[in-house]
């Protein structure tokens, strides 16, 4: 027969108990983290939209009515506002972009992107594609795209070169950014 041993399975009930109580608090201290993270995402949101606002707008109308577009101060820093150009390829736009990229000898930008997906312990089939392509029978995918930041260095280019460029295609937004050099 089975001798019962109180005080051992006492002591094994203690330390499960202390355990979960150990788990339930690091739980706790993870929810508290996880909301202090998204309340401090928001405020940083909030932030960057105040400091946009005044990089974009305040400071260069503050400037401009005042006929400056440059401000050293007095600790030796320096304050500009340049331009800003912004320029995205929306889905809906994109033949057209491509279309007037290729129409004014700018369609060496658009990237050609073509691949073809094989599924696992497929490597042979792979290999014999290579060497057929679309003789055996599968598709390639193609993705045109041009990249963003080509995209920005065009739409500048063209612009302060006095050069068209249909704004409504392209997305374009122009605006004010002002940065702060600091006296090295």
């Amino acid at each position: 027969m089975n001798q019962i041993n109180f005080e051992q399975d006492q002591t094994e009930v203690l330390d499960k108990t202390e355990n979960i109580d150990k788990l339930a608090n690091k739980i706790k201290q993870m929810q508290i983290i996880q909301k202090d993270i998204a309340q401090n995402e928001e405020y940083l949101k909030q932030r960057k939209q105040e400091l946009e606002q005044i990089s974009g707008e305040a400071i260069p109308t503050m400037l401009s009515e005042m006929g400056l577009s440059y401000l050293k101060l007095a600790d030796g820093s320096s304050v500009e506002v340049k331009t800003n150009y912004s320029a995205t390829i929306t889905q809906a736009n994109k033949e057209k972009a491509f279309n007037w990229l290729r129409d004014n000898g700018l369609g060496d930008i658009i990237k050609n992107e073509m691949t073809v997906s094989f599924g696992r312990n497929e490597d042979n089939k792979a290999a014999a594609y290579a060497e057929l392509a679309k003789g055996q029978g599968y598709q390639p995918t193609q993705k045109l795209k041009v990249e963003p930041m080509t995209l920005k260095a065009l739409v500048r280019e063209r612009i302060e070169g006095g050069k068209s460029l249909p704004t409504e295609i392209f997305s374009v937004f122009i605006g004010n950014k002002t940065t702060i050099k600091r006296k090295q």
